[in-house]
């Protein structure tokens, strides 16, 4: 039985989808968790593949990408955002959301390399979002950030940020492998995933709308981009890297 981790949030239920319709299931274990966990579980060998945030590749032994399809976006992504109530050159602190390292690495560089501020870094924990006001913002990420939109004056999407910097879609995540899996494993998986992705129109339907008066088919079919394509790659290896300068100044 295959060992499976997966992100638990919303742009996550096409692939669950897919999984399920397929019977894929019943080859599986699967385990749904915080993007945090799913990063731990794939290095520590709890799990044998995962849908992980794309920073922790560099720290999954032997990690293979084994997936055509991640959870992506070429612009505003919508559930990966900075809140709050001054804008980002008047910002003295910013909470980092604790769910995932990739969407934190994510602002580190984006604060550095696109808007040049040097806000206060702090720690997040449960319940941060209450303390996002005055000049103190907020990285919210996953199916948390749906409620603050209407909350808070100013939204930075990292998604778009990101595509407005580098010309690059970005990857969020990415389904990986700590370990070589059966070729026809491997295939069938893929098609399952197709299968989610195919059946979208069908899936909305099944799914009450997380907010008043948010738009599930868009954020499905426009902020969500799941095809991991030549320019998904290229977006992913920048960050990658940006990621290897950053540790080795950080000896420096």
């Amino acid at each position: 039985m295959i060992k499976v981790t997966a992100v638990s949030y919303l742009n996550t239920k096409p692939f669950l989808y897919g999984i399920f319709k397929s019977g894929l299931e019943q080859e599986i274990e699967l385990s749904l968790d915080i993007p945090s966990e799913c990063a731990r579980k794939l290095a520590s060998g709890e799990a044998d593949m995962g849908l992980v945030p794309v920073a922790a590749i560099p720290e999954i032994p032997e990690p293979h990408i084994i997936s055509d399809y991640c959870i992506g976006s070429d612009g505003a992504v919508k559930t990966v955002c900075i809140f709050s109530d001054c804008s980002m050159e008047e910002m003295t602190h910013l909470f980092l959301d604790y769910h995932s390292r990739t969407s934190v690495e994510l602002v580190r560089y984006l604060l550095k390399n696109y808007w040049k501020t040097q806000p206060v870094l702090l720690p997040a924990s449960p319940g941060f979002e209450s303390e996002i006001k005055n000049t103190t913002g907020g990285l919210v990420i996953g199916d948390r950030a749906m409620a603050l939109w209407q909350q808070h004056t100013f939204v930075y999407d990292l998604g778009e940020a990101w595509q407005k910097h580098t010309g690059l879609p970005f990857v969020f995540a990415a389904w990986v492998s700590r370990r070589l899996l059966p070729g026809d494993f491997l295939a069938r998986f893929n098609a399952a995933l197709r299968l989610g992705i195919e059946h979208i129109p069908q899936l909305m339907y099944l799914l009450p709308a997380p907010q008043p008066g948010f738009d599930l088919q868009r954020y499905f079919t426009e902020n969500i981009s799941y095809v991991l394509d030549d320019e998904k790659r290229q977006g992913l290896d920048l960050f990658l890297s940006s990621l290897k300068v950053e540790k080795l100044e950080g000896v420096a």
